[in-house]
């Protein structure tokens, strides 16, 4: 096996970090930025006011993507190990 394979598989797995987490961070984003300007408006500054609505959210986007995020994780998983017998070599 060569750095290049290696590096492959190492640049395999973030990638697929990245692209299972994006969504689900990016939504949280979005929604902490509107509680937030929210919250400056009107001068309410209720610690739960930013934190509830983000975790709905995200158990939201898992409800909606999770089919997709496992069955990304499941297809990288299945090369990976498809990948096993040319690492031996």
């Amino acid at each position: 096996m060569s750095v290049g394979d290696v590096t492959s598989i190492i640049r395999g797995g973030v990638l697929q970090v990245l692209m299972i987490a994006a969504p689900l961070l990016l939504s949280a984003l979005i929604v902490g930025l509107v509680v937030a300007i929210l919250q400056a408006t009107t001068s309410i500054q209720e610690q739960t006011l930013t934190f509830v609505p983000k975790v709905f959210t995200i158990l939201l986007m898992l409800a909606l993507l999770g089919g997709w995020m496992l069955t990304s994780l499941q297809d990288y998983t299945i090369n990976l190990f498809m990948r096993i017998p040319d690492m031996a070599r």
